[in-house]
């Protein structure tokens, strides 16, 4: 039967709760696959997995339990390897690259940070700070609302103030957060947000990561800020030095034959 992972652990980590569940309809019961100094947080893989609600709330659990006691490097959803003895092969084989990175991980724990702008409130910035867009409302007020061409002229202004600003906020942003953290990922671009910032920080001390983040609420009331955590550190677990850039937590996985 195949085998999920959740995450990977020292052998000598805490065990889990008894009777403890992951994914799976019925659930099935986490185990722990050890191998010298190393461990897997598994369970059997159900067929036909998807990333459906209870399952990811389950493989989320699994992580938080476990990590709650000690560092896991946590899998990304959907890691499924052909059997245990897979599994364990890929320990024995990775044993250096995973050990560093539960030393590096000790301890810490992800915040991740989206930001993204308040409209009218944006809006107004620009208008209050931008003496291009100043010129051409006033040009346009004067005339009575302004021509066609006049009001696209503004528009494509206003438009093109507003993706500055964005990137300004998005590089402020990261200047007030990143001394807060042990390291910073920045995330994907996507629509809808300036910026996407995951946070390595001390378990025990996030005092200094929140104070920082209702300073940046407080400076840019603009700027509106949604923050996520703490998390497993998903966005940490780097490759290995045989892996290419961007495999992080999925890499076990892929070497592993990830379904």
């Amino acid at each position: 039967m195949s085998t999920y992972v959740y995450g990977i652990t020292a052998s000598s980590h805490p065990s889990l709760p008894e009777g403890m569940e992951g994914v799976g309809k019925p659930a099935r019961p986490v185990r722990i696959l050890k191998e010298g100094s190393l461990a897997a947080i598994v369970s059997d893989a159900p067929e036909g997995l998807r990333p459906k609600r209870n399952d990811l709330l389950a493989h989320q659990n699994v992580l938080s339990e476990a990590g709650a006691a000690g560092p896991v490097l946590p899998m990304r959803f959907g890691n499924v390897a052909p059997d245990d003895g897979a599994v364990t092969s890929v320990l024995a084989e990775r044993a250096e690259h995973y050990l560093e990175r539960l030393a590096t991980l000790e301890g810490k724990v992800e915040y991740n940070v989206k930001a993204s702008h308040d409209e009218q409130a944006a809006l107004h910035r620009v208008m209050a700070d931008n003496p291009e867009v100043q010129s051409l409302a006033e040009a346009n007020r004067q005339a009575g609302g302004g021509s066609y061409e006049q009001k696209l002229q503004l528009g494509e202004a206003v438009v093109a103030a507003l993706q500055a600003r964005e990137a300004e906020d998005a590089v402020e942003l990261h200047r007030i957060l990143e001394p807060t953290a042990e390291a910073v990922s920045v995330g994907p671009e996507s629509t809808g947000w300036l910026a996407n910032l995951s946070l390595l920080v001390e378990r025990d001390a996030p005092g200094a990561f929140l104070e920082a983040v209702e300073e940046a609420r407080k400076a840019y009331p603009h700027i509106e800020l949604r923050v996520n955590g703490p998390l497993p550190p998903y966005s940490f677990v780097e490759p290995g030095p045989s892996e290419p850039a961007g495999a992080a937590s999925e890499s076990m996985g892929s070497r592993m034959g990830q379904e």
